[in-house]
């Protein structure tokens, strides 16, 4: 046992000389992959409607277009089963390569769909076919680069190392949105007719900058050191459900969370310029700016959560969303231009970062090395699967009049709440070793000696 865990915690110390390009590396490839999953759900809001449903109530074909954009959500599941399983058992490195190429293929290939106009129905099958496959990408992107950065990162400095892959994330969504101003300032018909490819097309070139950051990441010496002493896990979601099931239930709760940001970058983008009729730059406007403030806010809330736990910081994040959420939609209903920049950069720019930076550390830290990608992905994957159709029941409960938001903002602020809640049961794991996480019954709790630690800072 003392040599097992002597072996993991040399492991955590010979990753330290790689903790930058492990974020690094995360960043760019999250930046790359979510811009291509992105720019879909912009599309979706925008003009997915009329391209690919133009036969039915305008209302219903948003619900539509919206239910496109969930459809990859049903995927991410079996996706978090099959690239967590192949995580963990040959390697982080595999897996993130996989999904970059799965997701540049799928994105390009929209960019070349025909519309409904051109060839009727089999043009929205083939449309939920691409984003089923970007569903697939998607669930081993964030848990495999998590993974990858978390085991390279020094024990105190963790969240910190990790955010990065969610600043990432944010960078991908500020270059797709970035892409579709200046189309959406296209007249209609040009709009409708080729513009809306142009972002699809371009991921061919950033999923080719994401592959050649990537190629040379080397394995993290946590899962070498690991498989070394203990043998790679058969069946890894077998011994995830039979020795971390609790764990599993409590990030799929948690990452309900998930609900405030497509609710955010989706559903209220559609709202705003279908309903609303607020200029389409203006809203894609707000959403830059809030996810350039994210990009600083994350490592900051991470880096706080370095200091004083994961889970405070997280509920804040969690409980503050519940709440702005409400004056937010309010003033899109009344078209205030000033307060929707105002709420939009505080709710998703400052508050929600504080949740969407810390999960990588929190998720992570729930589980040993063996099971950590699987446990991750699958956790991670079946509670974002409600956020993923937050857009669609959105549209669906949305009511008529000045007020017909409010059951979006109590649908909202329950998914968060729940999310709280769940968060609020988790063990805190910032002061515990690397190679003491996931493993309850032992005495872990105390922090990692100061020696330890300052050889971990390089």
């Amino acid at each position: 046992m003392t040599s097992n865990v002597s072996r993991s915690a040399s492991a955590a110390g010979t990753a330290s000389h790689n903790p930058r390009k492990a974020a690094l590396a995360s960043w760019i490839g999250s930046a790359v992959e979510y811009y291509d999953f992105f720019i879909y759900g912009t599309a979706a809001a925008l003009v997915f409607g009329k391209l690919f449903f133009p036969s039915i109530d305008p209302q219903l074909a948003n619900v539509a277009a919206f239910a496109t954009f969930g459809v990859a959500y049903i995927t991410r599941p079996l996706g978090a089963v099959l690239l967590g399983h192949i995580g963990d058992k040959f390697g982080r490195k595999k897996v993130l390569t996989l999904t970059l190429l799965l997701m540049g293929f799928s994105t390009f290939m929209i960019g070349v769909l025909p519309t409904y106009e051109q060839i009727g129905f089999a043009a929205p099958a083939l449309l939920v076919v691409m984003r089923l496959l970007q569903g697939i990408s998607a669930a081993g992107e964030q848990a495999g680069a998590n993974s990858m950065t978390l085991e390279h990162a020094p024990d105190h400095r963790r969240a910190f190392f990790t955010s990065f892959t969610l600043s990432g994330t944010q960078a991908g969504l500020i270059l797709a949105t970035l892409v579709f101003i200046p189309i959406s300032a296209l007249p209609e018909d040009q709009l409708l007719a080729w513009g809306w490819r142009i972002p699809f097309l371009l991921s061919a070139v950033v999923v080719a900058v994401g592959f050649w950051v990537r190629r040379t990441l080397p394995e993290t010496p946590a899962f070498e050191e690991d498989a070394q002493a203990k043998g790679k896990a058969k069946l890894p979601v077998v011994e995830l459900f039979t020795q971390h099931k609790a764990q599993v239930l409590r990030v799929v709760f948690a990452a309900l969370v998930s609900v405030v940001s497509t609710i955010f970058s989706v559903f209220t983008l559609s709202y705003a310029v279908n309903t609303i009729h607020i200029p389409r730059a203006t809203m894609l406007t707000v959403l830059v700016l809030a996810n350039v403030v994210a990009l600083g806010a994350i490592p900051l809330w991470a880096t706080l959560s370095d200091r004083i736990g994961r889970r405070p910081v997280f509920i804040l994040g969690a409980l503050g969303s519940a709440a702005l959420i409400w004056p937010y939609l309010w003033a899109l209903s009344t078209a205030n231009i000033p307060l929707i920049f105002a709420l939009g950069i505080l709710l998703s720019g400052v508050v929600y970062s504080a949740a969407n930076g810390v999960w990588p550390a929190l998720y992570g830290e729930m589980f040993d090395t063996r099971v950590r990608l699987s446990g991750m992905a699958i956790g991670t994957q079946l509670g974002f699967a409600l956020g993923g159709f937050a857009p669609t029941i959105s549209a669906a409960i949305l009511g008529d009049g000045p007020t017909g938001w409010i059951p979006v903002a109590a649908f909202t602020t329950g998914a968060a709440l729940v999310s709280a809640i769940a968060a609020f049961t988790a063990r805190e794991t910032y002061r515990v070793p690397m190679a003491q996480l996931g493993k309850y019954g032992a005495a872990s709790a105390a922090p990692a000696p100061s020696s330890q630690r300052g050889a971990q800072t390089a």
